[in-house]
């Protein structure tokens, strides 16, 4: 090997190796951003978004060919056996639906297709077609079959849609790859979905920021965490207008409308990112007075309330640490 050719290899080696800047990749139908900071090698970077190619082919909804789809199509005909990231998801999506009494349903997918919020066509669909999808919207007819690895949905009709959990599911995965490769802090950003893991070099805590539901560029304050996700849902993340009517994509299973409870959004701090993201999305269908109890019954949950007349709430486990940062809203004990 002449001397070139060794420099070049030494470059090549040298560069794959050492840190380098944050990362981006669109998947789950948003900009996910890895910063692992000292430890961020391209291979590193490259194998979690890898991991991320896994995950939406098995569980999205949204995608030909993927678990997901092929237990929709085979609803009321044949259980299906699946991918264990898929069997694993489906059953902690059923664990919340019964926790919280339907609010998460994990079945809700008739009803995500009907209003379709988030692509083109999106519509606010007539009474009667709500009316007819509804019944399909059931987590307590959902069959799974562990020694098989199998799911059944037992109704003509009964749509899988996993997308409430599944980038909590894979913020945990990323973290569980970092850690893996001894990676001793970073942030995953999931866009609403962060998990911080580690601490800052020197030590503190970090700082994460909690989105302002009415203003795109905006936060309304900020908590300070250690080895925690921060998972938000709100009316801010996917909706459309229609005759002077804003209608995001958080549903409600009981009427079929999205949900209104008086709240804006509703964050979730969790040791585990797929708890905090099916958390965030059943409080917020539950509205505040439910889903504080809901979070206060489970041991490690905290969570942070936005509300519509520009109030916050929160449980004692975080609003103490919260430092409000926008002066348009205003904490409540």
């Amino acid at each position: 090997m002449n001397v070139n050719a060794l420099f070049c290899l030494l470059v090549v080696v040298f560069c794959s190796c050492w840190n380098v800047p944050p990362q981006s990749e669109l998947h789950f139908g948003t900009i996910c951003t890895i910063n692992l900071y000292d430890k961020g090698t391209r291979k590193l970077y490259q194998s979690i978004f890898n991991r991320f190619n896994e995950i939406e082919d098995h569980l999205s909804a949204n995608k030909a060919g993927t678990d997901i789809a092929k237990v929709n199509a085979a609803a009321g005909i044949a259980p299906v056996v699946v991918h264990e990231d898929t069997f694993t998801v489906t059953e902690a999506a059923l664990r919340y639906a019964e926790s919280s009494g339907g609010a998460f349903d994990p079945t809700i997918g008739p009803l995500v297709q009907l209003w379709n919020i988030g692509f083109n066509d999106a519509h606010v669909p007539a009474q009667q077609e709500i009316d007819y999808t509804l019944p399909l919207v059931d987590f307590r007819d959902l069959q799974l079959n562990s020694e098989q690895s199998s799911i059944y949905l037992p109704r003509l009709g009964m749509k899988l849609d996993l997308g409430a959990i599944t980038k909590g599911y894979a913020a945990d995965e990323a973290v569980r790859i970092a850690r893996e490769a001894k990676s001793p802090r970073g942030v995953i950003n999931l866009g609403g979905n962060v998990y911080a893991f580690g601490v800052k070099k020197d030590g503190s805590p970090w700082n994460i920021g909690i989105k302002d539901p009415l203003e795109e560029d905006s936060i309304v304050g900020i908590a300070e965490v250690r080895n925690k996700t921060i998972v938000t849902s709100g009316v801010y993340e996917r909706f459309f207008e229609a005759d002077g009517m804003r209608y995001h994509h958080i549903l409600s299973p009981v009427d079929g409308y999205p949900a209104r409870t008086g709240l804006l959004s509703t964050t979730i701090i969790a040791d585990r990112s797929l708890d905090g993201d099916a958390l965030s999305t059943a409080v917020f269908v539950l509205g505040y007075e439910r889903g504080h109890q809901l979070i206060e019954s489970i041991p490690g949950i905290d969570a942070i309330f936005v509300f519509e007349d520009m109030s916050i709430r929160g449980t004692a486990g975080v609003i103490e640490s919260f430092t409000l940062t926008n002066e348009l809203f205003r904490v409540r004990k």
